[in-house]
């Protein structure tokens, strides 16, 4: 004997027929890596460092986040991936970056570098600021078509933050340049020192958000000394969260949402969960040492609560639920976006985030509707209020 569906039943399969899917809905992907080729780049770079790319492209073996001279491994020999998953697959051209893309729904992307991820650890300063300034002409030229939806940051070297000033001001109106990327890998000293202050301040006039973001890296630097770790397991557990933490409450400390109260700073790659217990750790030690912070005019709640986060790499606990209400603990119905990674060997697809379980109007913010608040750009991708001089 066949059971009839009750009619509560009926209903919840009538609502899942008629829910959106990613199809449906405007996505934003805030991760996005495209893949730095060192003989492409040296048309791109001044005398004499343009010599150094070209020897640089002139090595058949351009090995992953690990080519000499232009992204030092750092990887305090760990063993290779097992399976045979190297997790080396990169994307060389727009074309491709595209393609692939538009299999995962994804309709807007920002992009950032593979190699200049590590760039914060070089030592030599006009060496750092010659490659962002090669990487920002590059990128501009080769990647950053709206008409695809492939829109760039720009990066700021963190060793000369005069001459990083100068390169936003440069391409302040560049209409496919939607932020300013922050090396956040090793950097020295953390983004809050006021030496940087240069680069918050061209950012700001620039209406242009920056976006601190990392990659593990094994450095006798705060708190990149992660080579106590055997594996990579552990490595890659903490180093990106542990770099975003250490940098956010550096920001904090010295006051830089006081400083430049119009500018937007944006967290990637290093998931949500520790965001609501720093968030509360900092409003703790507020409590106590307020005198000492009075030019924070509010709780550091306050201040991350403005801050936006970028879903890569997503926790996935066992219950769902949990991940929701971690969002919704630091009020990130309304600043958490999504980020894949993609190509990276740890890339997540739109699906894991889209499936948590929000309201519509929550998923829709998520997967793209913040995104386009932090960068101010419309569904095309095109930037509001653009200046024109």
């Amino acid at each position: 004997m066949t059971t009839q569906p009750t009619h509560a039943e009926k209903l919840a399969e009538r609502k899942e027929r008629t829910r959106e899917s990613l199809e449906d809905i405007l996505v934003v992907d805030v991760d996005v890596h495209v893949h730095e080729i060192p003989s492409e780049m040296a048309a791109y770079c001044d005398m004499p460092w343009r010599k150094s790319l070209q020897r640089i492209g002139a090595m058949r073996d351009d090995r992953y986040l690990d080519l000499p001279g232009f992204s030092p491994g750092n990887s305090a020999f760990s063993a290779p991936y097992p399976g045979g998953h190297d997790g080396t697959r990169v994307v060389t051209s727009p074309e491709q970056m595209r393609q692939e893309l538009a299999e995962f729904s994804i309709d807007l992307a920002v992009l950032f570098p593979d190699h200049l991820l590590k760039l914060a650890v070089f030592p030599q300063a006009d060496y750092a600021a010659a490659l962002a300034r090669a990487y920002n002409a590059w990128l501009i030229d080769r990647w950053c078509l709206r008409q695809r939806g492939l829109l760039g940051c720009l990066i700021a070297a963190p060793q000369d933050p005069e001459d990083a000033a100068r390169e936003i001001e440069r391409y302040a109106r560049e209409p496919g340049i939607v932020g300013v990327y922050l090396p956040t890998a090793g950097v020295d000293p953390l983004w809050g020192h006021r030496g940087y202050n240069p680069i918050f301040q061209a950012a700001q006039d620039a209406d242009l958000p920056v976006l601190l973001h990392s990659v593990t890296v094994v450095l006798p630097v705060f708190p990149c000394q992660v080579h106590k770790y055997e594996t990579p397991f552990a490595k890659h557990a903490v180093a990106h969260t542990f770099s975003m933490m250490a940098n956010l409450v550096s920001l904090i400390e010295t006051g830089v949402p006081e400083r430049f109260p119009d500018l937007r700073i944006g967290f990637t790659e290093s998931g949500l969960s520790w965001v609501p217990f720093i968030m509360n750790r900092l409003d703790k030690e507020y409590i106590e040492h307020r005198r000492e912070m009075h030019y924070l005019r509010n709780r550091p709640s306050q201040y991350i609560k403005r801050f936006y986060f970028a879903t890569q790499p997503l926790e996935e606990p066992e219950d769902p639920s949990d991940m929701a209400k971690l969002i919704e603990i630091y009020g990130g119905e309304d600043t958490t976006m999504f980020a894949s990674d993609w190509p990276h060997h740890d890339f997540d697809h739109p699906r894991l985030a889209y499936q948590l379980p929000f309201t519509t109007p929550v998923r829709r913010k998520i997967m793209g509707e913040n995104a386009l608040n932090f960068f101010r750009m419309d569904a095309a991708g095109q930037r509001l209020k653009l200046k024109t001089g």
